[in-house]
């Protein structure tokens, strides 16, 4: 790596942690409290007068659930492939789409079958805004009062205040995709015709 390249990556680093901070909501003082980092060293770091190490980053990384490179920034390597690795949650099996520090996250979700697809569900709530795309099974959804049952190519989207909770609404697994947005970004669907 060029010596300009190198700087310029090492220059960016304390700009981003500040954005990843804000856009998730915290402050100096809660991530001090997480990382252990000393309030003045995270103000000097996001500042850019304090060149970021590993003994710092690390716990960022981790704080934050972010992998390292994406943290820094760091230039592609020449392999364009996303590798993600999957996560459960829930008993839910999730697998990122895209590497990104912040606004919408995208998702395949596979949740297993219940044989007591009508048993009732657990609602959780937060700050937000999901969209759920059923791609194969079918999927429960009890958002509030209302108790739906969406089908291969249904869609839902909602302000994740409202209680909410999904599963499989039977015996057989289901597929979906999800998008969730932490500042309760909404989805803007656009479709039309070529031509009119």
């Amino acid at each position: 790596m060029a010596d300009d390249t190198f700087e310029s990556v090492l220059t960016a680093v304390g700009p981003r942690l500040r954005a990843l901070r804000r856009t998730r909501g915290t402050t100096l003082a809660q991530l001090s409290e997480t990382t252990g980092i000393s309030l003045s060293t995270l103000s000097r770091l996001e500042g850019g007068q304090r060149k970021p190490t590993l003994e710092l980053l690390l716990p960022l990384a981790k704080a934050y659930g972010v992998q390292l490179d994406e943290l820094v920034g760091a230039p592609a390597t020449g392999d364009p492939r996303v590798h993600m690795r999957p996560f459960t949650r829930y008993g839910m099996t999730f697998v990122p789409l895209a590497r990104h520090l912040g606004g919408l996250r995208s998702y395949k979700q596979i949740i297993p079958g219940r044989p007591d697809g009508d048993a009732p569900l657990e609602q959780r709530t937060h700050e937000g805004y999901g969209w759920l795309y059923t791609l194969s099974g079918r999927l429960r959804l009890r958002l509030g009062e209302h108790d739906l049952v969406l089908r291969v190519g249904e869609v839902a989207e909602f302000d994740t205040r409202t209680p909410h909770g999904w599963a499989a609404a039977g015996p057989e697994p289901v597929e979906l995709l999800g998008l969730f947005g932490l500042q309760g970004e909404r989805i803007r669907v656009r479709a039309g015709i070529a031509g009119r």
